[in-house]
């Protein structure tokens, strides 16, 4: 059994030699690839082992544009384009949200300086211009900045908890700070963290 430490940093296994031999043919794992056997003491480089020398590549192949990385694992690159739209959905609601703030308290400004009679505004008008409508702003910003947090620890796959919950906000328009933006890209991410594979490679 071995251990070894992917590109990324992080230790995986342990597995047998035969899936080791699997990882190699499939570019996650190559010659300067640090590896730990059962029993040992010392981490060794890949190629040092002459067991795998005949399947080990020197060094990774240059990966053409486009490509996901090798050391993407498949629960990465599942999580990579939903984790992505939640970050520019956070983005966007933040900047929406902070335009709407400034027109609040212009408007409240307007109101106090130059009071009116009832008639002359809609209550609505009156109500969303004052304190409610700059507190829903505030929440909505706190929420982008939620959903923007989300994004990032869903795109490392941590946080599973926090993750999932940056998406169901995102997807509920009385909620997401970029409601027609949040719907398909909270879907989208819902469903993709509620794959077992991926879940499971949450940490």
């Amino acid at each position: 059994m071995y251990k070894i430490i992917g590109a990324d940093g992080r230790e995986y296994g342990p597995i047998s030699a035969d899936q080791l031999r699997q990882w190699i043919a499939e570019g996650r794992a190559n010659g300067q690839t640090k590896v730990l056997a059962e029993g040992a003491t010392e981490w060794k480089l890949l190629g040092e082992l002459p067991e795998f020398a005949p399947v080990t590549p020197a060094a990774p192949a240059a990966m053409p544009a486009g490509m996901v990385p090798l050391s993407m694992t498949p629960a990465l690159a599942q999580v990579n384009g939903p984790a992505i739209g939640l970050i520019v959905t956070a983005i966007l609601g933040f900047l929406l949200q902070a335009v709407s703030l400034v027109w609040h308290f212009v408007g409240a400004s307007i109101l106090a300086a130059r009071p009116m009679p009832n008639e002359a505004w809609p209550a609505w008008a009156n109500f969303a211009s004052g304190t409610f409508g700059i507190a829903i702003n505030v929440i909505a910003i706190c929420l982008s900045g939620l959903i923007l947090l989300g994004g990032i620890k869903m795109r490392k796959l941590e946080s599973y908890g926090l993750a999932m919950t940056a998406s169901i906000i995102a997807l509920f328009p009385c909620t997401s700070p970029c409601c027609l933006l949040g719907l398909p890209i909270g879907i989208w991410a819902v469903v993709v963290l509620s794959k077992p594979e991926v879940k499971s490679a949450f940490h």
